[in-house]
């Protein structure tokens, strides 16, 4: 964890507060998720109280403070998304995943996230597994992604 801290500080000038995204990203990018020491860490190299930090990375749903599965899966529920059913697909993959939106499946095999929008619109009803994305999502086509990751080993 050090030498992630250390590789990621190093561009950044100590106690310049507007480094904070940034470094957060970074962080993020390299760990999956930001942990309650590192949140205390980059606190302490930019002369914030810890409060403030988890605040900031708080407000953005950008930011994890837990792993996410080895397929994380977002389901899109902006309106053209909501308006082709994306509310019956969310609750279909909760049951066959066994997993609220929100978490994490006991395997950590699974997480599931609802996203606001993925900017798709045309493509409505849009998931996302990891960096893939599927398109004009339906009942048929949900079941086969939701096997076929099921039959994957992680």
């Amino acid at each position: 964890m050090k030498e992630i801290f250390e590789k990621i500080l190093v561009r950044y000038p100590m106690n310049k507060k507007d480094s904070l995204l940034p470094i957060l990203q970074e962080l993020q990018k390299e760990t999956g998720y930001l942990t309650d020491e590192m949140l205390t860490e980059v606190g302490n190299y930019l002369g914030m109280p810890v409060n403030k930090v988890f605040g900031v990375a708080a407000f953005y749903d950008q930011f994890r403070f837990k792993p996410h599965g080895a397929y994380h899966i977002r389901m899109c529920r902006g309106t053209a998304c909501h308006l082709f059913g994306s509310t019956t697909y969310l609750s279909e993959l909760e049951k066959q995943l066994k997993v609220k939106a929100g978490g994490t499946s006991r395997d950590k095999k699974f997480s599931l996230e609802i996203v606001n929008c993925m900017g798709a619109c045309n493509s409505a009803p849009v998931l996302r597994v990891n960096d893939h994305f599927y398109p004009h999502v339906t009942p048929e086509g949900l079941n086969r992604i939701i096997q076929s990751l099921k039959e994957k080993t992680v």
